[in-house]
């Protein structure tokens, strides 16, 4: 692995893999990296083939130069970073994309695939920008299993707990996720506040780093509404205390207006949850067609049916999509099985016969 992090990062050092941790970058999110540009140009000819995860940056550009240079095949994940909704909501975002386009362009046309985890986000990405001919691959994509610790799934639900001790043991929907404007909390919280009569026994958690500063507008909103005793903001939870918030919740909800996979939903899959999302969150035909949750559109009218219907559903067809979620989680959205399909289309016969001129 190559990587722009700090050398010393405590988050490397459990990665068995050699890691080369290159450290600072110039020109903030663009990432500059002379260090990365003479790296990958020294060592490129040393693999058989490159995945880069990101797209819109230096590192993109650097791989593109080098890979061609030593005949390397490359890859890159663009990670739901080529999605239209992010044109329309950012439009000088946009005007700058535009312009940087017939680079960031060049990097994917010459990629020897360039990796997108659902069918959706392939097709939408395909939406954005024109040109947009490159060899596009559908991979699944996710998490490696669930952390354990010593005490087995109880220890880490007493964990979660005792980190928010204001819930008590109330049921409750969990949000986890950082507190963006574009995750919907806003239309979580309404919707929420509509049907709290209708389920009393019922709390919200709001869990997640605040990155944007909205979460004191959230608070505010929850209070107009008369629903803040029943709305917890933990905060960023990580660890066990993450996987107990997840293993307890009753469901798991996510009415984001643009989401390319969703890691929490699949975490939230692996540990036998259902699964609450909007049409947005580009995996909903899976959990549509695995029984493992509800999808509604991504507006305040849709985010309170997807509340009405799985409150008005029967407790036993509730614990059937319950059981259906770690089942799914195995199949679709394991790292493992990502490994290996990445593999595989490396060592495809297009692979064998196709190798980069060098430039």
């Amino acid at each position: 692995m190559v990587c722009l992090d700090h050398p010393e990062a405590e988050y490397l050092k459990d990665i068995v893999c050699p890691v080369h941790a290159l450290n600072q970058t110039f020109l903030g999110r663009f990432a500059f990296s002379p260090r990365l540009w003479r790296w990958l140009h020294e060592n490129a000819a040393h693999y058989d083939a490159i995945v880069m995860n990101g797209v819109w940056s230096f590192p993109g550009v650097a791989l593109h130069f080098a890979a061609r240079r030593a005949g390397t095949p490359y890859g890159i994940f663009t990670h739901g970073a080529l999605d239209p909704w992010f044109n329309r909501k950012y439009r000088l975002k946009y005007v700058k994309k535009l312009i940087y386009w017939p680079v960031q362009y060049s990097v994917l046309r010459h990629a020897f695939a360039v990796f997108f985890t659902t069918v959706a986000e392939r097709d939408l990405a395909k939406t954005s920008f024109r040109p947009n001919r490159w060899n596009s691959v559908v991979v699944p994509y996710g998490i490696t299993e669930p952390e354990e610790c010593e005490g087995g799934s109880e220890a880490q639900i007493e964990e979660f707990h005792a980190a928010l001790p204001g819930l008590g043991g109330r049921r409750y929907l969990l949000f986890l996720g950082r507190i963006h404007e574009k995750k919907g909390c806003d239309l979580l919280i309404k919707a929420f506040a509509r049907i709290a009569g209708a389920v009393p026994d019922v709390d919200l958690v709001i869990a997640g780093p605040d990155q944007s500063g909205i979460q004191a507008k959230l608070e505010r909103l929850a209070e107009r509404t008369e629903i803040a005793g029943r709305v917890h903001w933990p905060g960023m939870i990580a660890g066990s205390v993450k996987w107990g918030a997840l293993r307890s919740c009753e469901a798991f909800v996510l009415p984001s207006h643009q989401e390319n996979l969703g890691i929490s939903v699949v975490e939230a899959l692996a540990v036998g949850r259902p699964v609450l999302i909007s049409h947005q969150v580009n995996l909903w035909p899976e959990i549509k067609d695995d029984g493992v949750g509800l999808a509604e559109e991504d507006t305040l009218e849709g985010t309170l049916r997807l509340l009405e219907r799985w409150f008005s559903l029967d407790p036993l067809e509730q614990a059937a999509m319950a059981a259906r979620a770690r089942p799914c989680f195995c199949t679709r959205f394991s790292m493992k099985e990502a490994a290996a399909s990445i593999n595989d289309a490396f060592h495809s016969l297009e692979f064998s016969s196709r190798k980069l001129e060098p430039a």
